[in-house]
């Protein structure tokens, strides 16, 4: 190996290290919600033995209990600041990442595998907030978030509209002409089609977009690059060889910020999600309630219900909060047409932080 090479790889481990606290601290303020002290003074000793204890012979034990001594001075430093913890789904950088950053600005974000462990963790205490997507200015309504919503107690506290803007990430490449492949998940990859092909780049499908770039910081393969945001640029170290490849115009998908409990707002917007007997007229009976209310919907989708074939549930977005005495006239003339109805939660409309 050169001097150059050596430094790579360096470079490569370096990143791995730093993206591997950043999960550790993320893991330690989790812990957080099953331990009624910070400190575990036992816990602590043991595991520095154990470190001090491998068998490393370019590591040596005095130099491992310094490091792992720092780590969880750094780890209880964090637990004591209390911060809210917000879940979303994907690894570190996806874009529910960036929905949950300007939400909730001074949180600590904590990546999810699925949807149901961002809805099944806040129900159950074990994160303060959650964020999903609700719907994508291209791509519609997303449909397992919607279903979720039909069956949660959570409420919905806080929205926000985050712009997709798809980034060409590497590591080592310092232009597009160096790249041969690309990751990322098919959905980003469809959305960048024009551009991969405009530059004969080979498409590699990954589950996630901020896990392709994740990977290419630990594996870093040849001639390869990743599109995902911005944001796993900087928490990644990777290079941005091209900003908003995306095909078509203006993309854009809409957050929800989820809560165990209610937010108290004097206007803002209000969700509900409905069913309806299966009858022609049945929602229309719904919407002109509300029209004839003069409230402004701002958002109206519709779902199998998997439980009724045939029938379907209704969701529903309008101006006003459920504190308003004629939004709670509406909510109640509602109830008496429809065979099932969910207030989602009333919250301030736009991205105002939590």
């Amino acid at each position: 190996m050169q001097l150059e090479e050596i430094r790579k790889h360096i470079d490569s481990i370096d990143r791995q290290l730093l993206v591997l606290l950043q999960e550790r601290m993320g893991y330690a303020l989790r812990a957080k919600k099953f331990k009624q002290k910070v400190a575990d003074p036992k816990r602590e000793r043991d595991i520095i033995e154990k470190a001090a204890r491998l068998r490393l012979d370019l590591v040596e034990h005095s130099f491992a209990r310094q490091l792992m001594e720092v780590i969880f001075s750094e780890s209880k430093r964090l637990q004591e600041e209390d911060r809210t913890l917000v879940a979303f789904q994907g690894e570190h950088g996806a874009y529910g990442e960036v929905a949950a950053r300007k939400l909730v600005p001074k949180g600590a974000y904590i990546p999810c595998l699925e949807f149901g462990d961002v809805f099944g963790g806040v129900g159950k205490g074990h994160f303060n907030l959650g964020v999903v997507p609700v719907e994508n200015s291209l791509e519609g309504a997303v449909t397992q978030v919607n279903e979720l919503l039909t069956k949660t107690e959570l409420k919905i506290v806080g929205e926000v509209s985050v712009p997709v803007d798809h980034c060409l990430l590497a590591v080592d490449a310092n232009d597009i002409s160096q790249v041969r492949i690309v990751y990322s998940h098919p959905q980003a990859l469809a959305q960048c089609r024009n551009f991969l092909n405009r530059h004969g780049l080979e498409q590699r499908p990954y589950y996630d977009t901020a896990g392709a770039a994740k990977m290419l910081t630990r594996d870093n393969p040849r001639a390869a690059a990743a599109i995902a945001s911005r944001l796993c640029a900087d928490l990644y170290g990777l290079k941005i060889l091209a900003e908003k490849i995306q095909d078509g115009p203006s993309n854009s998908t809409r957050f929800l910020l989820l809560s165990n409990e209610a937010r108290e707002v004097d206007r803002g917007k209000t969700s509900i999600v409905f069913a309806t007997t299966h009858k022609a007229g049945s929602l229309f009976k719904v919407l002109q309630l509300f029209a004839e209310a003069g409230i402004n919907l701002t958002r109206i989708s519709s779902m199998p219900r998997r439980t009724d074939p045939g029938n379907y549930d209704f969701f529903l977005d309008f101006e006003g909060s459920i504190n308003q005495p004629e939004i709670a006239s509406v909510m109640e003339k509602v109830k008496k047409v429809v065979v099932e109805l969910r207030w989602l939660g009333s919250y301030p409309a736009g991205p105002n932080a939590f």
